[in-house]
């Protein structure tokens, strides 16, 4: 597992079996979106796989942070791979909902790809 602290957020980033998995912890909003940003362009470009994205200790502050993951999940598509949000606090499935963002963005329920193949920066 790699931990990375892009400006205030700690990331942790580990191989799965299937792909990548992030875990972002924190706020994000305006003043943490363009490190999430760089971190998630780098995770797909580099990466293969589906991008398991677990934001349960993340808070989406504003619509920038909402911006951020339909930009990665659109970038991942590009790139022919899937972007799943996998984790996440009531609230920010109250969001992607009401934005309707949960028809764009692949979501599934946590499962048991927790098996952790390779570290990964």
């Amino acid at each position: 597992m790699s931990i990375s602290a892009i400006g205030a957020l700690p990331v942790q980033v580990r191989a799965i079996h299937t792909g990548q998995e992030v875990a972002i912890i924190g706020r994000i909003d305006v003043h943490s979106v363009p490190d999430v940003r760089l971190l998630l362009h780098e995770i797909i470009d580099t990466g293969c796989g589906d991008v398991h994205m677990r934001l349960a200790g993340a808070e989406i502050g504003d619509a920038t942070g909402l911006g951020v993951l339909v930009e990665a999940y659109n970038r991942a598509r590009r790139a022919g791979r899937r972007l799943a949000v996998v984790d996440m606090t009531e609230r920010t499935g109250r969001l992607l909902r009401a934005s309707r963002l949960d028809r764009a963005l692949v979501l599934r329920e946590p499962g048991d790809d927790a098996t952790v193949v390779a570290v990964t920066a």
